[in-house]
C-alpha cells in the first residue's frame, strides 16, 4: 500500500474514530464517515469491506497506541531508577500527566464504546475487545509481579485484580471527565491509585495495618 493510500486508510479511521466516541458506533452512518473523510463510496470500500471491518481496524489501530504509549511510558520510569515500585509509582505520575494535559473532557475509549454496544458487531470485534483488556492486564501486572518479589503488600491481593484496577480507574476517569466536563477528572484518579500503591507497599503502612508500633 503506497503512502497516499495509507494516508486515505488513517484519514478515514480518524474522522470515524472521532465521529463514533461523540455519537456512538450505532448512530454514525458510513454515508457520514464518507462525507466527512472527504472521500467517494469506492474510496472507503477500497480500504474496507464494510462498517464492521473499519470497527476492526479502528479498534487495533487504538489498542496498538495504547500499548506503545504504555510502554514508552515504562521506558521513561526505568531510565530513571532501578526500583520497580518506584518504577511503576513514576509511569504513574507520568501516565496522569498525559491524561491531564487534554484541554478538554476525554474524548472516550474505544474499547469501552465498542463493549456497551457490542450487540452491533460480529465475533472478531468482541473478541478483540476482550483481548485488549486483557493486554492492558498483561502490561500493568508484569510490572506489578516485579513489585512482589522485592515488596510484601500489606493486604492479600493479586497482580491481575492490581492490574484491573488501574484499568478501572482509566476508564472510570474517562466517564467521570465526560460527564462533568472536568478534563482532570482522569489524571486524578490515576493518582489517587498511586498513592494506594504507595501504601500497599508500605512497610509503615503495613505496622499500622496489623497494629503494630513502629522500629526505633
Amino acid at each position: 500500500m503506497g503512502e497516499k493510500a495509507i494516508n486515505t486508510r488513517d484519514r478515514i479511521m480518524t474522522t470515524a474514530e472521532n465521529i463514533i466516541l461523540q455519537k456512538g458506533f450505532a448512530a454514525t452512518s458510513l454515508d457520514e464517515v464518507i462525507t466527512e473523510s472527504h472521500i467517494t463510496k469506492g474510496g472507503f470500500f477500497y480500504h474496507f469491506k464494510g462498517k464492521n471491518d473499519l470497527a476492526l481496524g479502528l479498534l487495533k489501530r487504538y489498542l496498538d497506541a495504547d500499548e506503545l504509549f504504555f510502554n514508552q511510558l515504562f521506558e521513561r520510569a526505568r531510565d530513571l531508577t532501578e526500583d520497580p515500585l518506584q518504577q511503576m509509582l513514576v509511569f504513574l505520575k507520568l501516565l496522569a500527566e498525559g491524561m491531564m494535559q487534554v484541554e478538554d473532557s476525554h474524548p472516550g475509549c474505544l474499547v469501552a464504546a465498542f463493549t456497551y454496544e457490542s450487540q452491533q458487531f460480529d465475533d472478531d470485534v468482541i473478541q478483540l475487545t476482550r483481548e485488549g483488556t486483557l493486554s492492558w492486564r498483561r502490561i500493568f501486572a508484569a510490572q506489578l509481579s516485579k513489585i512482589e518479589q522485592r515488596y510484601r503488600p500489606c493486604f492479600e491481593t493479586s497482580t491481575d485484580d492490581l492490574a484491573d484496577l488501574l484499568s478501572a480507574c482509566l476508564e472510570g476517569g474517562i466517564i467521570l471527565s465526560r460527564i462533568l466536563k472536568d478534563p482532570q477528572a482522569v489524571g486524578r484518579q490515576i493518582l489517587h491509585y498511586r498513592d494506594y500503591l504507595r501504601l500497599l507497599y508500605d512497610a509503615d503502612s503495613c505496622r499500622a495495618a496489623a497494629g503494630e508500633a513502629k522500629p526505633n
